[in-house]
């Protein structure tokens, strides 16, 4: 991979957190969150929602950090680097709670989807990875 490639990766990696952004939108319906959250008393429902809230913020955080500075995240400088390791860091772990923590039965009646979200997941943990341990500079 050259050092001019590894940008583009990074715009793509911006990208992917914008479809799983955009994945989000219809994820309450399809989990039936109103229905599945009836008996939580509501400061656990609010805190919930927030934390939700939170996590799509952050991932446009992330989409916006890939699309404004891919050549830094690509390893250009160390802060790249760190944030690179850092986002990989964080799709490895959102990896692994995917595969060994959520209900399988649930990922099991959502196989299309759980497949597509784990190999984004797999991508993005390359990407990144790529990015902070094969600096371009």
């Amino acid at each position: 991979m050259t050092a001019v490639s590894t940008p583009y990766l990074i715009w793509l990696a911006g990208g992917l957190h914008v479809a799983i952004i955009l994945a989000n939108v219809p994820l309450p319906r399809r989990l039936q969150l109103r229905r599945n959250l009836v008996g939580v008393p509501a400061f656990i429902r609010q805190i919930f929602y927030v934390h939700w809230i939170y996590i799509v913020f952050v991932l446009g955080l992330f989409a916006a950090l890939c699309f404004a500075f891919a050549p830094e995240l690509a390893g250009g400088s160390g802060l790249g680097r760190f944030l690179s390791a850092f986002i990989a860091g964080f799709w490895l772990l959102r990896l692994l709670l995917q595969r060994f923590y959520y209900d399988p039965q649930v990922r099991c009646a959502n196989r299309i989807l759980d497949s597509l979200y784990i190999l984004a997941l797999l991508v993005l943990v390359g990407i990144f990875g790529w990015g902070a341990f094969h600096p371009t500079a």
